[in-house]
């Protein structure tokens, strides 16, 4: 897909490749700060930090593009919020790269499964797409992996998780989604937009392991650091 008249969609410059959306200069300056590699916050890389030795996350790993903070979020914000839904592949691409980056260092490894964070569908339909959805099929086509964008589903309607604190956003989604297909024994990734204190990918990862998965990984844009 190309991006409106092949510019840059952060400095408005003329792109070389313009289905890449980004050029090369502003892709340098999306950089991810140090960060645990399990559970995403500030801490030494290539080592699991104290919080995940105390109390390991659901999941084994998790990766991201930058913090939560512009100039990303500005066109993560688009993405949900904007009906701009052409953002989708260069942000997948984002993803994709950074992927590829953890993986020649060994700490990733490809997953059977990509699996989206589901919207119920009412919200869905006022939107018109779910955003994690457009992520994660570029994402599979690259890659090679299985996506069915109905492995899960959100079963209720929850309030928005915005404006809520974390104790609130747990209770929140508690038995809000429900998983739709046999996944033993699959190493799976699930993708989402943003990660902020982890309530929505932590609730799913333990339907995911009662479900016996292998092992999971956690592919967010942003993470609210």
């Amino acid at each position: 897909m190309l991006t409106i008249g092949g510019l840059c969609w952060l400095c408005e410059m003329p792109l070389h490749l313009s289905r890449h959306g980004l050029c090369a200069c502003c892709l340098r300056h999306l950089v991810m700060p140090p960060v645990c590699p399990r559970c995403g916050l500030p801490a030494t890389p290539d080592l699991p930090c104290g919080r995940c030795l105390r109390r390991p996350p659901p999941w084994q790993s998790l990766l991201a593009v930058t913090d939560f903070a512009p100039p990303l979020s500005t066109l993560v914000h688009r993405l949900k919020f904007s009906g701009a839904p052409e953002l989708a592949p260069v942000l997948a691409r984002l993803l994709l790269l950074r992927w590829l980056a953890a993986r020649r260092e060994g700490r990733m490894v490809r997953p059977d499964r990509l699996i989206s964070v589901p919207l119920h569908r009412r919200r869905q339909w006022r939107r018109g797409y779910n955003q994690s959805d457009l992520l994660a099929r570029p994402l599979a086509h690259w890659l090679g992996c299985d996506w069915q964008p109905d492995t899960l589903m959100r079963c209720r309607v929850t309030p928005s998780q915005r404006e809520l604190t974390a104790v609130r956003r747990r209770r929140n989604l508690r038995g809000a989604f429900r998983c739709t297909q046999d996944l033993a024994g699959l190493h799976v990734a699930l993708v989402d937009d943003v990660v902020t204190t982890g309530s929505t990918v932590a609730e799913i990862c333990g339907l995911l392991n009662r479900a016996g998965v292998a092992s999971i990984q956690i592919w967010c844009l942003c993470r609210t650091l």
